[in-house]
């Protein structure tokens, strides 16, 4: 089976660009997911998108990103002492953009043709993590409380090492103080996992760090408003 077949995203890219080289990232995500609930998978899309967005998250200047805050709408706050990350939300406003999040909906069909997961829509941000930054161990949500179902951590740096920190911590389902293990944000390398059930971390950061943060999610629509979303 042709990485298409599962995707069938390549007839969505504006740029031409192709998203997928290679068919074992997705079908060992599934495995994992499965088995596990979490996976972390190098070289997921092809290295012409990955550097596309990478050029994309570069090239924002940083009075047009956010300071990240924690909470959702009405709950949200700025907390410092917990996360010191700049965001600037995706929209499909601009080709690459849209190119990314039409993937993503080709993913979420795929995943829930095979896992039955029942995943409605996504939702990304781009993150900026300058030297310092970091974000203090958290579950991206809590039980019944949330739509959130799985989230993603895609990063785009270049030539990362092992002295320059920054990595995400995940930690065990049924211990939360136990590491299940530490990984660097190397260009290409996705992370998937349950949003309910990992509390993670990212550690300080010697240089800058750029990722996409997202979330898959169930449809919590209450009177006609979808559980909100950012």
């Amino acid at each position: 089976m042709s990485i298409e077949a599962p995707f069938a995203g390549n007839p969505y890219i504006e740029n031409s660009i192709p998203v997928f080289s290679r068919e074992t990232p997705f079908y060992n995500l599934l495995n994992d997911l499965q088995t596990k609930g979490w996976s972390i998978q190098d070289d997921f899309f092809s290295t012409d998108f990955t550097q596309a967005l990478m050029d994309e998250v570069e090239n924002i200047h940083n009075a047009y990103m956010l300071q990240a805050g924690v909470g959702r709408k009405q709950d949200h706050q700025i907390v410092l002492d917990a996360r010191r990350d700049y965001i600037q939300w995706i929209d499909p406003d601009k080709p690459i953009r849209k190119d990314f999040l039409r993937t993503m909906e080709a993913l979420r069909v795929a995943l829930n043709r095979r896992l039955f997961l029942g995943l409605f829509d996504y939702e990304a941000h781009f993150a900026r993590y300058e030297k310092g930054a970091f974000y203090e161990k958290h579950i991206d949500a809590f039980k019944g409380q949330s739509n959130r179902i799985l989230s993603t951590v895609l990063y785009l740096n270049e030539g990362w090492q092992a002295g320059d920190g920054g990595e995400l911590v995940i930690y065990d389902e049924r211990e939360p103080t136990k590491e299940i293990g530490r990984f660097s944000p190397n260009k290409g390398r996705l992370a998937v996992f349950l949003s309910e059930c990992f509390y993670h971390e990212v550690v300080v950061a010697k240089r800058t760090r750029h990722s996409i943060a997202g979330w898959f999610r169930v449809n919590g629509t209450i009177g006609g408003a979808l559980d909100p979303d950012q």
